[in-house]
């Protein structure tokens, strides 16, 4: 009798191992088409976010570990996802909705993380990073809000010829400024220089000192062109911005001064408290289109 019941108990556990192994395998399943990969409840795929997730206007660091530097500004956060290089975070900035994503670097990350942000709403984004200037007049510690950006991101080429540019959005330019005048911050208006390469793509030496002829001139070229700054994730928001109808912009904050061969990283603060208070501006603006039917903003619209 006990090793009838001892056999019925073993069969039991080896049935319930399987349908748990069943189930937990049917609730990691899931189907979508190919082209856009979706999961369930509308999840994107790489960012893991669904619907009502994100807001409107969205913060668009590089470094994961940023993102919760920016979600500490605001009235209230919460987490929403952590997935491979994309962290995620939404709350409410001076009464705003807010959110943050990273982006991790380079064009292709920041690409995928536009596609699937704007997918749920989202419309208005700013970068908020680092770079390297090469004017003589920037300097480490100081913020640079870039209008435009030479297209040397390599992401950017597979949505559209070259010839299309990258433009920041003017609204987001002004709301930058704005922002950079209110808090008394050191910055600069100008193009950056995207490029797909930390190293060689900025006229850095590769490993054991590799260079190309080519890669050793793209300082002096860039500032004869009155270049600002090299980055590497502004061209591709600003491109994907001007094709999907979306507005975007950048703020970064000087690190390197490749005229003195200085890296001075002093923390991205004032490029954050810039980002947020920018985004606080925008809504009032946004407010103030809404009231007057107008479609973009113009200094007239504020009495």
């Amino acid at each position: 009798m006990l090793k009838i019941l001892f056999v019925c108990l073993f069969m039991s556990l080896i049935y319930a191992s399987g349908s748990f192994a069943a189930s937990d395998s049917n609730s990691n399943s899931w189907q979508s088409n190919a082209d856009r990969p979706v999961m369930q409840d509308n999840l994107q795929y790489h960012i893991h976010c669904k619907s009502g997730d994100v807001h409107k206007y969205v913060l668009m660091p590089g470094d994961p570990d940023r993102v919760e530097l920016i979600a500490r500004e605001w009235d209230e956060s919460r987490l929403i996802a952590r997935h491979r290089e994309y962290t995620t975070y939404s709350g409410k900035y001076s009464g705003v909705p807010i959110s943050a994503c990273s982006t991790g670097i380079g064009g292709p990350g920041a690409s995928i993380a536009i596609e699937e942000l704007a997918e749920l709403g989202a419309d208005t984004f700013i970068r908020v990073g680092t770079c390297g200037a090469i004017q003589e007049n920037i300097k480490c510690g100081d913020l640079i809000i870039c209008s435009g950006a030479v297209r040397h991101d390599g992401a950017s080429d597979e949505y559209i010829e070259k010839a299309y540019p990258a433009i920041a959005n003017h609204e987001v330019v002004l709301a930058l400024i704005e922002a950079c005048e209110r808090l008394g911050k050191t910055y600069h208006v100008g193009i950056s220089c995207s490029t797909s390469s930390f190293y060689t793509g900025q006229s850095r030496p590769g490993f054991k000192g590799y260079t190309q002829t080519f890669t050793e001139n793209i300082i002096k070229d860039m500032q004869k062109a009155g270049v600002a700054s090299f980055e590497m994730e502004a061209a591709t928001i600003f491109t994907l911005a001007g094709i999907y109808n979306l507005r975007a912009g950048a703020v970064l904050l000087v690190a390197a001064d490749r005229n003195k061969n200085q890296f001075i990283y002093s923390g991205s603060d004032d490029s954050i408290q810039a980002a947020n208070l920018a985004v606080k501006i925008l809504a009032e603006w946004d407010n103030l289109k809404a009231k007057g039917s107008k479609r973009f903003f113009y200094p007239g619209l504020i009495k």
